[in-house]
């Protein structure tokens, strides 16, 4: 039997500083937390399969989903270290109007690209463009412009 699925509710994303990763989505995308709050003990450690979890997240409302950014306090977590091509290295990928004109923004805000944006000429997604660039642990973030 299938279990239907309605939608994207959330996108978590461990981070080394709530604080620091709070203020790149403000400073780069204007971006406000809905909600700050901290999560502990049994249940939440059982929850999440992190014997002794302690953190710190945040809910940021993103259109129809949210992006939960977690600092985990206890245990502390290794630090970011996948590639593109590492099974589990998801990335979140932004919808913006204009591709060209969100890169120069950010890039003028410190924010360095894998590349220049590409804009896709053929198959499925022709005429989109896109661009990967890093937050501040490292983790892969895209920007893409629909057609």
């Amino acid at each position: 039997m299938r279990v239907p699925l309605r939608g994207i509710q959330h996108v978590g994303v461990p981070v080394r500083s709530l604080e620091r990763s709070l203020a790149f989505y403000r400073e780069m995308f204007g971006l406000e937390p809905r909600f700050t709050a901290r999560a502990e003990g049994e249940e939440t450690s059982r929850l999440l399969g992190v014997p002794n979890a302690v953190l710190a997240y945040a809910f940021i409302d993103l259109g129809n989903t949210v992006l939960e950014l977690l600092e985990y306090e206890q245990p502390r977590g290794k630090d970011y270290d996948r590639r593109n091509c590492d099974v589990g290295a998801t990335h979140v990928c932004f919808e913006v109007a204009d591709v060209e004109a969100a890169c120069e923004r950010l890039r003028e805000a410190g924010v360095e690209f894998s590349s220049p944006p590409v804009h896709i000429d053929e198959g499925p997604l022709s005429g989109c463009a896109t661009a990967y660039f890093k937050d501040p642990d490292g983790i892969q973030l895209e920007i893409f412009q629909e057609t």
